[in-house]
């Protein structure tokens, strides 16, 4: 099958489109580096002819609010008219475990605008809901440091291996649309502070963890189990911290 890879040259994209190559299929990275631009429309519906499958793995360049919402819309607004134009046969997009339950971020608003123009498209589809990284967990750690300290909720963490989640699109989109949500993350759930804590002792960093059940994530509060798996039916990833966390310091 030809797969267009939307975001294809990207952390999770570019290891979709070896994976779906390894298995025989014509994966197509796609991204404004290759001539493929969903917000200008430029080369979309060159690289989506004669395509079976597009897989979106995109992301926005800016968080802001405003950008990321007029981001995903209109990438997405492009994508569909051209798979429509194509003939696309599965439309996957990559979305967040929980963006329906966190309205007050911006990001998570944009992710969830993103799923109802794909499902509300006529397009067979395959919405994939994914935890949070491991190669993630940095970023958040200095996003809500200040100083010496590092604030952070108590609420569980359930995060996975990008590998693990580049394994999920691929295998999808490589089948047959589920026309519904699938969701996966790790196999390990965590408290975030304690997680970043221990994260950041097996680096001799010295920043402070404070567990703060008020404390916001990127803008928004947390429940409980906000940022974990919760589907009766979902998929843990293979790869423990621990495991991933030695092959990364091997290298």
């Amino acid at each position: 099958m030809k797969i267009v890879v939307i975001g294809g040259t990207g952390l999770i994209g570019s290891q979709v489109v070896t994976r779906l190559a390894e298995h025989g299929h014509e994966a197509v990275p796609a991204a404004p580096n290759t001539g493929v631009n969903t917000i200008t429309g430029e080369g979309v519906a060159q690289a989506l002819a004669g395509a079976d499958v597009v897989v979106d793995v995109s992301n926005s360049p800016s968080f802001a609010d405003q950008d990321v919402l007029d981001f995903f819309t209109t990438s997405t607004n492009t994508l569909v008219a051209a798979a429509k134009e194509a003939g696309v046969g599965h439309y996957v997009a990559l979305s967040v475990v929980g963006a329906d339950e966190l309205p007050d971020s911006g990001y998570l608003r944009a992710k969830v605008a993103q799923e109802c123009l794909i499902e509300d498209s006529g397009l067979p589809y395959s919405i994939i809901r994914a935890t949070q990284f491991f190669e993630f967990l940095a970023r958040i750690t200095d996003e809500a440091t200040d100083g010496n300290e590092v604030r952070l909720p108590t609420a569980y963490f359930q995060p996975m291996a990008a590998a693990d989640v580049a394994a999920v699109v691929a295998r999808t989109a490589a089948n047959a649309p589920l026309n519904g949500r699938h969701e996966v993350g790790g196999p390990e759930r965590f408290r975030m502070a304690d997680l970043v804590r221990g994260a950041l002792a097996a680096k001799d960093d010295p920043r402070d963890v404070i567990d703060d059940p008020g404390a916001r994530y990127f803008g928004t509060t947390l429940g409980e189990t906000s940022l974990a798996a919760t589907a009766e039916d979902a998929e843990l990833a293979p790869t423990h911290l621990a495991d991933w966390s030695a092959a990364r310091a091997a290298v």
